[in-house]
């Protein structure tokens, strides 16, 4: 009866992302899904569905190699597992995912938070530096109004960059300032119980952030391959669901790189692309010559999908922590 109450209370949970989520929907952008799903083939958003759910296991197991430094290299299944509870995380409450991602670990497998975190952190790192990259790519390959529109929303959005660099340095300087302190007064400080628990954190944390440059010749061959595979995999999304639609058909992955990166742009802009995403796409799609209607048909169904894989798997999963948590404690 415990477990049965277990799986309808994450049930429930699961339910309520999905309320949550049809609750921030305007009535025309609940339509605008709905004939997106009427017009599309469903073959090609079950192959959307397939590549999205590939690219979040890829995700997983390149996550995984950070943990070998460390010494505690969790389950493929524990850590793709906990990457889905994340991403389910996130739709209701932005960066909660990257605490559920090594709340989950600990409770399956007995993982320091503090060590996980930094590993989650180093892996942001490499996410934002590896975007920057690719954005610098889009702009020097991309033409006409796909270049004009990236560049003016890049300017607006840093269009306070003086005033940015004032309070990057001043974080900066703040932060040298709380390290050559804590460094000083650890030793004095030590003995009090509280410290003691911040300390084990920041040093947990630490020695996951130094995971990535501890990885020897083999991993880190393997990390970039599974980021190469991860990226490839979003812009190939973009080609499958082109090729639900009759008027989109036609494109190719130049396109779906172009949609990626418009794309993306809409996640940074809102929480999960909520209404930013469809309409970025439709955007992006327009570079093309596809008409509004079909333009965010597309990005309604991409973005659709994705929350779809993310809902129904993330509620699995989030019952099987929950099983999980049980039986550790039993024991």
């Amino acid at each position: 009866m415990g477990d049965v109450l277990k799986f309808l209370i994450f049930f429930g949970i699961g339910l309520f992302f999905i309320y949550w989520f049809l609750l921030k929907l305007s009535p025309d952008q609940r339509s605008a899904i709905w004939e997106s799903f009427k017009q599309a083939n469903w073959w090609w958003v079950a192959a959307l569905a397939c590549a999205t759910l590939l690219s979040h296991y890829v995700r997983a197991i390149r996550w995984r190699l950070l943990f070998k430094p460390i010494g505690h290299i969790p389950s493929h299944n524990n850590t793709f597992g906990s990457v889905m509870v994340a991403y389910l995380a996130n739709l209701a409450f932005p960066r909660m995912g990257e605490v559920m991602r090594c709340a989950t670990l600990r409770i399956s497998e007995k993982l320091p938070m503090e060590k996980s975190i930094g590993t989650v952190v180093t892996e942001r790192l490499f996410d934002m530096l590896a975007f920057g990259a690719i954005l610098l790519m889009g702009l020097l390959v991309m033409f006409g109004k796909a270049k004009d529109w990236l560049y003016d929303v890049l300017s607006e959005k840093f269009a306070v960059l003086p005033r940015l660099w004032i309070v990057i340095v001043a974080a900066l300087l703040l932060a040298t300032g709380m390290i050559l302190i804590y460094r000083n007064y650890r030793k004095r400080w030590i003995a009090n119980k509280h410290f003691a628990k911040v300390d084990k954190i920041v040093v947990g944390a630490f020695e996951g952030i130094r995971s990535i440059f501890r990885l020897d010749k083999r991993s880190i061959i393997l990390f970039l391959l599974y980021s190469i595979v991860l990226y490839t995999l979003y812009i190939i999304g973009g080609w499958l669901i082109f090729k639900a639609f009759e008027e989109t058909s036609w494109l190719g992955l130049r396109a779906a790189f172009v949609v990626y990166i418009f794309g993306s742009v809409g996640m940074m802009i809102s929480q999960g692309g909520l209404g930013a995403y469809p309409v970025l796409v439709w955007q992006a799609l327009a570079i093309y010559g596809i008409s509004e209607v079909c333009g965010l048909s597309c990005g309604w169904l991409i973005w659709s999908a994705q929350q779809a894989v993310v809902i129904a798997v993330g509620m699995i999963y989030m019952i099987y922590f929950s099983l999980k948590k049980r039986r550790v404690v039993s024991d």
